[in-house]
């Protein structure tokens, strides 16, 4: 009687775990500039949460600057989390892939080097086949050869609290074209970038998130 108590007790108070938060599923990937993936995935129902960080290298907790300056393996990424009974890990595969140029080892458009190129990095064995199999669909839809390369998950560390939803931020930042928010600043930089016109020049109406931002 005491037991059933303190359980009605707990759950008015706390409430219980949703099925959502219970169930809450994680992908790591890195697609070049991690606003623009984090831009890309917040806006998929079913994605509950996409944190900007940095992941695959050797020095632990790096900076922004450590990590675009090279030197510390790691690459910018982003974590996704997902509801997996409103988006599967597959639908998030596919739609990543389609979001950048796997065919590029040597970044990702205009920004160039180590530290923006693609990978997927798994959590487990059913994220590396569901990789692998996603990859495999990639190459057989382009008729090319991918290059993002499946990397063992390691430490991830979350970017600094100024990169996190830089895409939406109204905080204002210094740029050539004067004291604007970040959110314009972050516009100007994807469209000058050419992510979304390069998107669209390689998958066609297969890239699923370059409607809207300006391409």
């Amino acid at each position: 009687m005491l037991k059933s108590r303190i359980a009605a007790l707990f759950i008015a108070s706390f409430g219980l775990l949703s099925p959502t938060l219970a169930s809450a599923e994680t992908l790591t990937v890195a697609g070049g500039c991690f606003w623009c993936v984090e831009s890309d995935f917040e806006s998929v129902r079913g994605v509950t949460e996409v944190v900007s960080g940095f992941t695959g290298g050797s020095v632990s907790n790096p900076s922004y600057k450590q990590v675009v300056g090279g030197g510390t393996g790691h690459r910018e990424a982003v974590q996704i989390t997902f509801d997996p009974g409103v988006i599967s890990r597959d639908q998030i595969l596919h739609m990543f892939l389609r979001s950048i140029d796997p065919t590029d080892a040597g970044g990702q458009f205009c920004d160039r080097g180590h530290s923006y190129s693609t990978a997927i990095y798994p959590a487990n064995a059913a994220q590396t086949n569901a990789a692998k199999a996603a990859l495999a669909k990639a190459s057989s839809d382009l008729g090319r050869n991918v290059v993002t390369p499946i990397e063992p998950l390691t430490a991830f560390y979350p970017a600094e609290a100024y990169h996190q939803d830089y895409y939406k931020s109204s905080d204002r930042v210094l740029t050539r074209f004067g004291l604007i928010s970040k959110a314009k600043a972050y516009k100007r930089y994807r469209e000058a970038c050419g992510r979304d016109a390069k998107v669209s020049k390689l998958w066609g109406s297969a890239a699923p998130f370059t409607k809207g931002h300006g391409s």
